[in-house]
């Protein structure tokens, strides 16, 4: 895990990171979003632990609890995990309790159940696809057999992950047959993709992207092996940073490289959330920071613009 990893130096970084100001001039600033632990609720409040400390976050009627789909107060149970994000006055706008995300190759499928590796810096998962819930995944992943790829929205169950929804549509192809962009092909100065989230609430990766392209020379922290993608992207290392903007909902921040994505670049899928977006993952988000760019995590994805360092 990187050396910032402590939960006061994540709580800094984020600090820094996601400030009052856009990274992309004209575009609206990220969100308020917080991650915690339940500690009570109520219909006008919301206490967690989150950072070391108790917060207290207001609630409304407007207030929306997705708990494998739409939920109420009864899914805000003492110590479940939970992602919440703030409207503009501070009062929570919509509340994920227990939301995770597993997505790769699938390696084995038994009645009801999938075995898929997410990585060499990820665990393999053992999810489950209850019944109510099987056929909504068929329909965006025909083919649930070893080889191919599966993306699946879930939520925590004391047995592991239970899947609710396809986070994306499956890749046609099996994850080993990929096919490359050309050598030549030249990097462009902005990235134009997907941006997807990994993990789930109650993940300890501090806040940033997982990138498909972390070198794999020395210390910049990217892993041998991993297939170069179906779009050409720069190389970057562990620590550098880059502009992510949500074409769909305007907002804009400098977010850190913190993980190699090298799930991610198996992935020639498209988002669809505003239009079509071009093919390939660019970068995988934290919870958090998906929803402060104004992503609903439920949602799966959004379209993307990319750019290294910030600069616009």
């Amino acid at each position: 895990m990187p050396p910032y990893a402590s939960r006061e130096a994540r709580r800094r970084r984020r600090a820094a990171v996601f400030g009052t100001s856009p990274a992309r001039p004209g575009a609206a600033p990220p969100l308020r979003v917080t991650a915690g632990t339940v500690l009570d609720a109520g219909p006008h409040l919301l206490v967690l632990a989150a950072d070391g400390a108790e917060t207290r976050i207001a609630m409304s009627g407007t207030t929306t609890v997705w708990h494998g789909g739409r939920g109420g107060l009864a899914a805000l149970r003492p110590g479940r995990p939970v992602i919440v994000r703030q409207k503009d006055g501070g009062v929570a706008d919509r509340v994920w309790v227990d939301i995770g995300r597993v997505a790769g190759t699938i390696l084995s499928c038994g009645r009801g159940t999938v075995e898929v590796d997410m990585g060499v810096h990820r665990r393999r998962a053992h999810v489950v696809i209850p019944p109510h819930a099987r056929e909504r995944v068929l329909v965006r992943h025909p083919r649930l057999e070893p080889g191919y790829l599966v993306d699946l929205i879930c939520v925590g169950s004391p047995d592991g992950p239970r899947a609710v929804r396809p986070g994306t549509s499956q890749p046609g192809y099996r994850a080993d047959d990929l096919a490359a962009p050309e050598a030549t092909a030249p990097v462009p100065e902005v990235l134009h993709g997907t941006a997807t989230w990994f993990g789930d609430a109650g993940d300890e990766t501090p806040d940033g992207v997982a990138y498909p392209a972390v070198d794999s020379e020395e210390s910049a922290g990217g892993c041998a092996g991993a297939p170069s993608g179906c779009v050409p992207l720069p190389y970057l290392s562990v620590g550098s940073e880059v502009s992510v903007h949500n074409e769909c909902g305007g907002r804009s921040a400098v977010v850190p490289v913190v993980e190699c994505g090298c799930m991610a670049a198996r992935f020639c899928d498209r988002c669809v959330e505003c239009g079509a977006s071009p093919r390939g993952r660019i970068v995988e988000l934290t919870p958090a920071a998906f929803a402060r760019l104004g992503g609903d995590l439920d949602a799966g994805c959004f379209n993307a613009s990319v750019r290294v360092e910030g600069a616009w």
